[in-house]
């Protein structure tokens, strides 16, 4: 994070954290659109999964969620490096904080339908454990890992 003696956004490395957000937010909507949507219509219509399918589906379902959160962090890891930088393109900077917003709203979704699909019960609304059990399981692991909203 070199910047010059007036506190001045270095202009390559600003330009550079502008394009590393584009491109990880990219990549991030065309995962989640090509990889792990059409999982989840094939699932939601269960017209083509037989019952006997359906577990193992979910699970595939599970694995390829915990991927989504991998990518979902590396993309808000570039927003955040984009943000400690600042950004000496203003157009450019404000085309990848719009794609960062449209690919949040995505993955918000799909989120929702894949909580739905894992039936990941709110942590507020289960019952207590008795002080003497363990609490897991509580959330589901792969949703767990989510990175938060700033």
């Amino acid at each position: 994070m070199a910047a010059d003696p007036d506190n001045h956004p270095d202009p390559d490395k600003s330009s550079v954290a502008d394009v590393c957000l584009l491109l990880r937010a990219h990549a991030e909507a065309r995962w989640l659109s090509n990889q792990l949507a059409p999982v989840l219509r094939e699932i939601e219509l269960r017209a083509s999964i037989s019952e006997q399918q359906l577990a193992t589906a979910l699970a595939y379902l599970e694995v390829l969620w915990i991927e989504a959160c991998s990518r979902a962090r590396e993309t808000e890891s570039a927003r955040v490096e984009l943000d400690a930088l600042g950004s000496t393109d203003r157009e450019l900077r404000e085309k990848a904080y719009r794609y960062h917003v449209a690919v949040r709203r995505l993955r918000d979704g799909v989120e929702r339908r894949v909580a739905r699909l894992l039936a990941v019960p709110d942590v507020d609304a289960l019952p207590r454990a008795r002080p003497d059990t363990p609490e897991r399981g509580r959330v589901h692991r792969s949703l767990r890992g989510r990175p938060a909203r700033p």
